[in-house]
């Protein structure tokens, strides 16, 4: 079975998929349970089914690795930086290098985020399944998940799932 670079992650109303600080405790239902679908988004089957992680270092500096333990981690920067046990710092073209282990023996590759990193995977057009968790919340400023000037994108909708206002959007690259 071929390796998919899956970007799985959760987006406000108005596009956010962070506070301006970096936060992400505004990410939850709204506790409202009268929609929501019999199946359910499983997170932790989500995390079985990929080997390789993708996160940009403003992710890293906030720890976030750390809940990966046990995937091979790759964190794009602009710094030179020596890799440390299942952490492989990339200064070059993240793209490239992905693309390149996508082609390896494994499981499928979770793109984590930020931003600038999910972009750069976008200009490329190298995602091949989108997984975006919408909070039912106008954060109104934050960090964006599309920085622009992207190129069309065809996509299929394969899933929905609603689970206490928050609707999750399972898509694969047409």
């Amino acid at each position: 079975m071929k390796r998919k670079i899956i970007l799985n992650l959760a987006v406000s109303l108005d596009g956010y998929i962070a506070s301006e600080d970096g936060g992400y405790d505004w990410i939850v239902g709204d506790g409202d349970d009268t929609l929501n679908t019999e199946k359910k988004h499983d997170f932790e089957n989500f995390l079985e089914e990929v080997d390789t992680v993708v996160m940009g270092k403003n992710c890293y500096n906030q720890n976030m690795h750390k809940d990966f333990s046990n995937k091979k981690v790759y964190i794009a920067t602009t710094e030179n930086m020596e890799n440390h046990d299942n952490i492989h710092f990339i200064s070059g073209d993240i793209c490239k290098v992905i693309e390149e282990e996508k082609t390896k023996e494994g499981k499928d590759i979770y793109l984590f985020g930020g931003g600038v990193l999910v972009d750069s995977f976008l200009k490329a057009d190298i995602i091949d399944e989108y997984i975006i968790g919408i909070i039912p919340i106008i954060l109104g400023k934050g960090r964006p998940l599309f920085l622009g000037n992207n190129p069309t994108i065809r996509l299929h909708l394969n899933e929905y799932i609603m689970d206490n206002g928050i609707v999750i959007l399972r898509y694969n690259k047409v």
